[in-house]
C-alpha cells in the first residue's frame, strides 16, 4: 500500500509587504515536520512542492531533516488559491491587518463561501470549479506517479488539503469550508492508496507540535 504524505507549508509572513516568506517561526515549524518524518522513518520516494516561497521553502528545510532523498518538483497546481483576488472580489477588497487578524480571518471566510457559491459565475480569475479541478489533476498525478508500497511526500497549502480531504469524505467544498479553518501550519496529513481505493487516513496531526514544541503550533 502506496501513501502520499501533505504537509501544510509553514507560518508565512501575515501583514509583511510580501505574505509568502516563510517567517523564523515557519522555519522553526518545517524543520519540526521534517524531524517528525525522520522519526517515522518516512522512505520518501516522491517529493513534490507547489511554487509558491513558503510551500518550496518548506520542502527544502523540512526534506533536509531526512537526509538522503529525491529532488523535489514543483507544480503550481499544488498552489493555494489567491486570497488577495478573492476577498477583492468576495469581500470587498480589506488587507491584512497585524493589529486584528481575527477581524480579517472572518473577511477571508465569509469570500471563500461566496467563492465556492459562486461556482463558475465568480469574477475572480480562477474560480472554484477550476481550483478544484486543478487540485484534483494535482492529486491524481502523483498518485499515478508513485510506484508500488512507495511513499510521496507534498508541500502544499492548507485550501487545497483542505478541499482534496472533503473530495475523500465525499465533498469538496463542504470539506473545503470546514477543514480550511483548522489547519495548521506545517501539519501532516496521510493518504493511502491501494486496490481497494484511496483512503483518508489523517487529517491535520500535529503531535509534532507537542510537549516541548507547544509554542511552534499555529494556524495562520
Amino acid at each position: 500500500m502506496g501513501a502520499v504524505y501533505l504537509i501544510r507549508h509553514g507560518q508565512a509572513s501575515f501583514g509583511a509587504a510580501d505574505y509568502d516568506v516563510l517567517s523564523d517561526l515557519g522555519h522553526a515549524q518545517a524543520r519540526a515536520v521534517g524531524a517528525e518524518l525522520a522519526r517515522r522513518d518516512v522512505a520518501v520516494s516522491l517529493a513534490r512542492s507547489g511554487t509558491l516561497s513558503r510551500q518550496r521553502v518548506t520542502a527544502e528545510v523540512a526534506l533536509a531533516q531526512c537526509g538522503s532523498g529525491p529532488a523535489v518538483e514543483t507544480d503550481a497546481r499544488w498552489n493555494e488559491y489567491d486570497h488577495v483576488d478573492i476577498v477583492a472580489r468576495h469581500g470587498g477588497g480589506s488587507g491584512q491587518d497585524t493589529a486584528d487578524p481575527r477581524a480579517y480571518q472572518k473577511v477571508l471566510e465569509t469570500s471563500l463561501r461566496s467563492w465556492v457559491e459562486a461556482g463558475a459565475e465568480s469574477p475572480c480569475a480562477e474560480t472554484w470549479p477550476m481550483f478544484l479541478d486543478r487540485v484534483r489533476a494535482a492529486f491524481d498525478d502523483v498518485v499515478s506517479s508513485l510506484p508500488k508500497g512507495s511513499r510521496a511526500v507534498v508541500f502544499t497549502s492548507g485550501g487545497v488539503i483542505a478541499t482534496l480531504c472533503g473530495a475523500l469524505l465525499g465533498d469538496p467544498a463542504t470539506g473545503f469550508l470546514s477543514l480550511n479553518r483548522v489547519t495548521v501550519n506545517a501539519g501532516l496529513t496521510k493518504i493511502v492508496t491501494g486496490r481497494s481505493g484511496t483512503t483518508l487516513l489523517s487529517f491535520n496531526e500535529h503531535g509534532h507540535f507537542d510537549g516541548d514544541a507547544a509554542e511552534l503550533l499555529t494556524y495562520r
